[in-house]
């Protein structure tokens, strides 16, 4: 019986859910050199062909091909995020009637750090165990009051203030100052671990298999981050993340060639920290990348992803989010699921102000996702900037189905 429960534990890690069924990684996945020898490419890389030059043809064909980016984006954007901690700890604690602490410990080596979420369940709280939405600083979608929504400071876990915050927080405590992780990378170790504390407290009553994520700006781009690196998180929704976030470097570059006042990687790593160090050595040639946020956004998939932009903002790439998600749609529909990835940008509102208009898309996703209740999540796809995009000038490949 042990070693069954055993086999299973290890089925299920390995495995990933889609429309398809069931598919394991494949053992047979190159290996992604050490010694890469970057080229210039102006247009966004193609999703469906390995570094080696061959063809993505299958699921468990796109899993390796997710590995590769995986490590790409580690070793030249973001920075590692390192595994499960040797040791963690959960206590939950109650606060007031509907408000508690979960306060996660995290021991490696001879060091130990600890931080605290806040889980507050809602006036009508649906069947248990509960959805939940990890809420980077606080939500601010609404989420309906079936599910819990986890408040996360996600600045004790790495600072963000100005350059200065480099290595500043307890993940740096616990894996030094100088770990390469930027601090968006730095959050999403932090979320696994408030999903590793989850599963060890059944008396949250939380269902771990039904957790969304969300943050806006900064935030946003941390949640999308959280969600491409966690295979736990059901329901990613970066909101209003623009440049580092849903939009690629290469859109937004040209977006300030043509005159416009964007946020490019060159400005991004002066401003802040959200980045590995060594992603400054590429952020005046961002060509040479051989990844861009596309491929990001394609490390959710199949999993659910609405990208929530604000067209009102030209400093968000508003143009370069749509082109970049667009491009990125095309591996939901490679694998048979384009319903599971939705993109919803409209302007006349204030920065991380949620507007009515885009409520019913968000309840769609959070009901499909979170809530286990029928919903259309086809065509979703709103683009309220204008300027089209030409994905035969930027996005030149044919999207396969992946079996």
């Amino acid at each position: 019986m042990k070693f069954l429960l055993i086999l299973l534990f290890v089925v299920q890690t390995l495995a990933i859910v889609s429309k398809k069924g069931i598919y394991a990684r494949n053992s047979t996945c190159p290996t992604t050199p050490t010694n890469l020898v970057l080229t210039n490419q102006t247009t966004l890389p193609d999703p469906f062909t390995f570094l080696s030059g061959s063809p993505v043809t299958t699921l468990s064909d796109w899993k390796c091909r997710q590995d590769e980016i995986s490590s790409l984006m580690q070793t030249y954007e973001l920075g590692t995020k390192p595994p499960k901690p040797s040791i963690v700890t959960a206590a939950f604690t109650e606060v007031s009637a509907s408000t508690y602490s979960l306060t996660i410990g995290c021991t490696e080596g001879t060091k130990t750090v600890s931080f605290s979420v806040t889980i507050t369940y809602q006036s009508t709280p649906g069947p248990s165990p509960y959805p939940a939405i990890i809420a980077y600083g606080g939500a601010s979608i609404p989420v309906p009051a079936t599910a819990a929504i986890i408040t996360f400071n996600n600045d004790i876990i790495a600072a963000e203030n100005d350059q200065s915050s480099r290595g500043v927080g307890i993940f740096y405590d616990l894996y030094g100052a100088t770990a390469s992780a930027g601090a968006t990378m730095a959050w999403a170790w932090g979320v696994s671990r408030i999903i590793d504390a989850l599963e060890m407290t059944p008396a949250a009553n939380i269902d771990t298999t039904k957790i969304g994520v969300t943050g806006c700006s900064r935030d946003g781009k941390g949640a999308l981050v959280a969600g491409a690196f966690d295979e736990r998180i059901a329901l990613t929704i970066p909101q209003e993340s623009g440049s580092g976030g849903s939009a690629c470097w290469r859109l937004s570059d040209a977006m300030m060639t043509a005159g416009q006042d964007v946020q490019t990687a060159s400005e991004i790593v002066r401003e802040n920290v959200w980045f590995s160090p060594t992603f400054t050595n590429y952020s005046n040639s961002v060509d040479l990348l051989p990844f861009d946020h596309h491929l990001l956004a394609a490390l959710v998939a199949p999993r659910g992803l609405l990208v929530i932009e604000n067209a009102a903002y030209l400093w968000l790439g508003p143009w370069s989010c749509y082109g970049c998600m667009m491009s990125a749609k095309t591996i939901w529909t490679a694998m048979g699921v384009p319903d599971n990835m939705g993109f919803s940008e409209v302007g006349n509102h204030s920065h991380c102000a949620f507007p009515a208009v885009q409520q019913p898309t968000l309840l769609a996703f959070i009901d499909k996702f979170l809530l286990g209740r029928p919903a259309n999540t086809s065509n979703v796809m709103d683009y309220d900037f204008g300027e089209p995009f030409n994905a035969t000038q930027w996005a030149n490949w044919a999207t396969p189905t992946l079996m």
